[in-house]
């Protein structure tokens, strides 16, 4: 009886052995990407913010790389999203050019990739990512050997499961994991869930930050606290995922990216070209790969260069989909440059809308092809405290310059702000002579990508789905239109434009 238990225990040991030995031997990376649901690039404490509690997300910027100039492509949730996941421009993924709607199905997810190559690969939380049926009915290869809604019992948040999903994986293949918080979507369940043992104490009314485009009254300051503790939340569990790494011993040898995919759900932030909606805090931690941590990078970043970046230290090449660059120059030099250009869009989110917009050399140009509608935010945002706020001050006409321009209509065509000089982008200086030959330039870059990937204007747009001054669903059968670029089948075209 003593010999068939001892041969048992034997087979076990080797076999964990030859697993453990495997997963030495295959020396790729695992890969953790977490992104937040709308959250502004300066709501974070390592981005300078005294107020935001972010200890674990300040922790990977100190012992990694802290990108100060990396923008989205879409500041819309699952335009965003599609975009990252398939390293394209929205309006190069088809019909995901707009809130909710799929991936064109041709388009390769980058997930799908790192599977095929041996990779366990996991989506926990917020998925908000589709793709369309081929002509024949064809689907894409599913990409994620788990799917997983990230919520439990008093956590609606979407980090539920996972430290979870990283302590359950297969332990003989490298892993990537797609870790998305509802973090902080409106509705701040955060406030009603809150765990001081876990989180700590609330955020107070009295310490968060009013940007200048929002009313600084007690309404205001109480909405912002109670998204600032959904940031917190969000943090939280990215330092409890560390800690589990740090268990395993895999900490060294995971590769992690911190975002968000859009800004701050407030008035003149989320859906807008403007950096309060499009740039995005990206902080990147990997001991074993970048080498001197704690610096930070001035290049120009795209999330779509997240794609290339991630197959890259995979040992993998990026699909000729793939319309973004690799990172990997900047996780050994920070002073690399890696793109002088970087390109967003504003599409129909609630409301319709096409802008566009181009970065580069220190200044943001914004092309507005519907000047005549206000960009007052999404309609979750229309229906906030903060939004009440500045309708109040409105028909009072007591609002400030910045505070007017959520509702702005007609709004220039063209915008035109030293990046440097006016962080807010308040100042327009289109018409100011000693700024023509920058405008020149981005307006000559702009027609060249727009032209290049296949981007167009539909005579038809996508019409607004709510009403703009209460943000109350108008209850339309019909709304969708048009996508941008798909007159021009813009889902075929690879070509990225000026980089």
């Amino acid at each position: 009886m003593i010999r068939p238990t001892l041969t048992l225990l034997s087979l076990f040991l080797l076999t964990a052995w030859n697993q453990s030995l495997a997963a030495d031997l295959d020396g790729r990376p695992n890969v953790i990407i977490f992104i937040a649901d709308d959250v502004s690039w300066n709501d974070y404490g390592c981005y300078g913010n005294p107020a935001a509690r972010t200890p674990h997300i300040d922790a990977l910027a100190k012992n990694g790389i802290r990108f100060d100039q990396a923008y989205l492509t879409a500041s819309s949730c699952s335009p965003s999203r599609s975009s990252i996941i398939t390293g394209r421009y929205p309006h190069n993924n088809g019909k995901a050019a707009e809130l909710h709607q799929p991936i064109s199905w041709n388009l390769p997810w980058f997930p799908e990739l790192l599977r095929d190559a041996g990779y366990y690969t996991a989506i926990s939380g917020k998925h908000h990512m589709t793709s369309t049926k081929g002509p024949q009915g064809e689907t894409r290869p599913e990409p994620f050997d788990l799917v997983d809604g990230g919520r439990a019992a008093g956590n609606s948040g979407g980090h539920a499961n996972w430290v979870k999903t990283t302590r359950e994986r297969p332990q003989d293949k490298p892993f990537f994991f797609w870790f998305a918080a509802y973090d902080a979507h409106r509705g701040w369940d955060g406030d009603k869930q809150w765990d001081v043992d876990r989180y700590g104490p609330m955020h107070k009314a009295k310490d968060v930050i009013v940007p200048p485009f929002l009313i600084d009254d007690a309404a205001t300051r109480q909405d912002l606290a109670s998204y600032y503790n959904e940031v917190t939340r969000f943090d939280h569990y990215i330092g409890a995922v560390v800690a589990e790494l740090k268990s395993q011993d895999e900490l060294d040898n995971t590769l992690i990216f911190v975002l968000a995919d859009n800004g701050r759900p407030f008035p003149r932030a989320k859906t807008r070209i403007h950096d309060s909606g499009m740039k995005t805090a990206l902080v990147a931690h990997w001991p074993a790969g970048i080498k001197t941590a704690g610096r930070v990078s001035d290049s120009l970043v795209s999330v779509i260069d997240l794609a290339p970046t991630v197959l890259g230290v995979a040992g993998l090449k990026p699909t000729e989909t793939m319309q973004g660059v690799s990172l990997q120059p900047l996780l050994i030099r920070t002073d690399s440059q890696v793109r002088q250009y970087a390109f967003s869009e504003h599409n129909w989110h609630d409301y319709e809308a096409h802008g566009r917009g181009v970065r580069g050399d220190g200044f943001l140009l914004v092309r507005n092809f519907r000047p005549q509608q206000a960009w007052q935010g999404p309609a979750d945002s229309v229906r906030s405290p903060s939004h009440d706020s500045l309708k109040t001050k409105r028909d009072a006409k007591e609002l400030t310059a910045a505070q007017s321009d959520v509702f702005l209509a007609p709004r220039p065509t063209v915008e035109l702000y030293d990046l440097r000089a006016d962080p807010h982008q308040l100042t327009n200086l289109v018409g100011r002579p000693d700024y023509n030959i920058q405008r020149a330039l981005l307006t000559q870059v702009l027609d060249a990508w727009m032209e290049e990937t296949h981007d167009s204007v539909p005579e038809e747009i996508s019409l607004d789905s709510f009403d703009r001054e209460t943000g109350d669903s108008l209850k339309l059968k019909s709304y969708r239109r048009a996508t941008p670029g798909e007159d021009r089948e813009a889902s075929s075209t690879n070509a990225p434009g000026p980089r």
